[in-house]
C-alpha cells in the first residue's frame, strides 16, 4: 500500500470509530492503528527516496534545458554575426565591383579618346605623304610635258 491509502486507512478508522458523549473524543483500536502507523513509516523512506529522484531528475532535466536554450542562442547569435558579417563582405564586394567598373569606363573613355587621336595622326600623316606623293607626280608629270614639248 501507498502511504496515503494507508493515511486514508487510518483517517477511515478514526471517522468510523466510537465516539465518547458529550466529549468529542473517539474510542480507537491501538494495535491497529500503530500497524498502520509502522506501515506508513515503512512506506514513507521509500516515497520520500522516490520524490528526492523525481526533485533530482527535474532540476536535471531544467538545467540540461537551460543549458540547451542557452546553446541555441549561442548558435542563434554566432549565425546572426555571421549573416552580418557575410553582409558586410558582400557590401564591400559590392563597393569594390563599383570601384572597379568606374575604373574600367574611365579607362575605355581614355583609350576610346586616345584612339581617335592616335587615327586621327595616322590619317594626318597619310594624308601629308599623299599630298607629298601628288606633288611629286605633279612636278614628274610636268617634266615629263616639258620634255615632250
Amino acid at each position: 500500500m501507498s502511504v496515503l491509502s494507508l493515511l486514508d486507512a487510518l483517517e477511515d478508522i478514526i471517522e468510523n470509530s466510537s465516539v465518547i458523549p458529550f466529549s468529542g473524543k473517539v474510542l480507537l483500536d491501538k494495535d491497529e492503528i500503530t500497524e498502520l502507523i509502522k506501515e506508513i513509516r515503512i512506506q514513507l523512506p521509500d516515497e520520500v527516496k522516490q520524490a528526492q529522484w523525481i526533485k533530482e531528475e527535474r532540476n536535471k532535466i531544467l538545467v540540461d534545458a537551460q543549458q540547451e536554450a542557452e546553446k541555441i542562442i549561442e548558435d542563434a547569435k554566432n549565425h546572426i554575426e555571421k549573416l552580418a558579417e557575410e553582409d558586410e563582405i558582400i557590401k564591400l564586394a559590392q563597393k569594390k565591383s563599383e570601384e572597379i567598373i568606374s575604373q574600367s569606363q574611365r579607362q575605355a573613355a581614355e583609350i576610346r579618346v586616345g584612339s581617335i587621336q592616335y587615327a586621327d595622326e595616322i590619317l594626318e600623316n597619310l594624308e601629308k605623304n599623299i599630298s607629298d606623293i601628288l606633288r611629286t607626280l605633279q612636278t614628274n608629270r610636268e617634266e615629263l610635258k616639258s620634255i615632250n614639248s
